[in-house]
């Protein structure tokens, strides 16, 4: 494959439109001399004559016409990619993926995805609910842009910046109002009926590792895909739920679920986003995170 530049098609192009050396080099503002040995250049690098030079005119030769067809067609389609670029670049067109959990889109982005869809409505928005987990691996796959987890998580391959810190906590409904009052070991509230998340979320991981590092073994009785059900199934009485208390706040304030004091209290997590690793945001990301912060 030849190595030519661009730039030398690009006056080779404007040349052989004019058919005249100055008029190339003046629609391009250089001179007529570098745009002389520029199609010297070529001509040498392709060994193929494409003009035909006369003292007073110049024309293509069959090679240099062929030539220009497809010049012609090339600068055309890289004009308006080059447009299309602008578009994605002013928000015009283009599509953000996100991947996120139940809980973090209804709890978390939802206000902010409203508003990004309203201001940027050329946008294409592709919301993915999965684990925390799973979503690290569509991020890295390629199938999303940003990744909304929970944290910790490790991964070499993506970036993680912490994004809001939540605190889960221990609920219960009517039947279990005789732990309101009181703090209860972990120990003790290990012993009654629990409402957990399922074992591969990321927040149920980070609460049964705390119970570990105290030497409880949990054995939850009841195990739910999202959290929304953990707080139903603990306000009709069927155990007691682990929820995070930034999304159960509506629970908690009307009364219907009331939150167990514990002797220690859980850790604090972070959710964070994630992006690759030495890939550039979109500027549709871009104007998300911007949104979101």
């Amino acid at each position: 494959m030849m190595d030519v530049r661009l730039d030398a098609y690009r006056i080779f192009y404007a040349v052989a439109s004019n058919l005249s050396f100055s008029k190339g080099a003046r629609q391009l503002f250089i001179t007529q001399s570098a745009a002389s040995q520029s199609i010297k250049n070529l001509e040498e690098s392709l060994e193929i004559k494409l003009f035909v030079r006369n003292k007073k005119e110049v024309s293509l030769t069959p090679e240099g016409e062929m030539l220009f067809e497809y010049v012609k067609n090339a600068l055309s389609l890289i004009e308006k990619a080059e447009g299309e670029l602008q578009r994605f670049k002013k928000l015009e067109q283009g599509e953000l993926r996100i991947a996120v959990s139940d809980t973090l889109s209804r709890y978390l982005l939802l206000p902010f995805l409203e508003t990004f869809g309203r201001r940027y409505p050329m946008i294409h928005l592709t919301i993915v609910n999965r684990t925390s987990p799973q979503a690290l691996e569509l991020l890295k796959l390629g199938k999303v842009d940003l990744a909304f987890v929970n944290l910790p998580l490790e991964d070499e391959a993506v970036e993680i910046l912490p994004y809001r810190q939540v605190q889960d906590i221990f609920v219960a409904g009517s039947r279990f109002r005789f732990l309101e009052n009181r703090p209860i070991t972990l120990e003790k509230l290990a012993k009654y009926p629990l409402i957990f998340l399922e074992r591969n979320s990321n927040s149920r991981i980070c609460v049964e590792n705390f119970f570990l590092s105290k030497g409880i073994q949990l054995s939850p009785d009841i195990e739910l895909g999202s959290h929304d059900l953990v707080l139903e199934f603990a306000r009709i009485n069927l155990g007691i739920s682990c929820v995070t208390r930034e999304f159960s706040r509506q629970y908690l304030e009307s009364g219907e679920l009331f939150q167990i004091p514990t002797t220690e209290s859980l850790p604090p997590r972070q959710v964070g986003i994630c992006t690759l690793k030495g890939v550039s945001v979109s500027a549709a990301g871009k104007a998300f995170l911007s949104l979101i912060e």
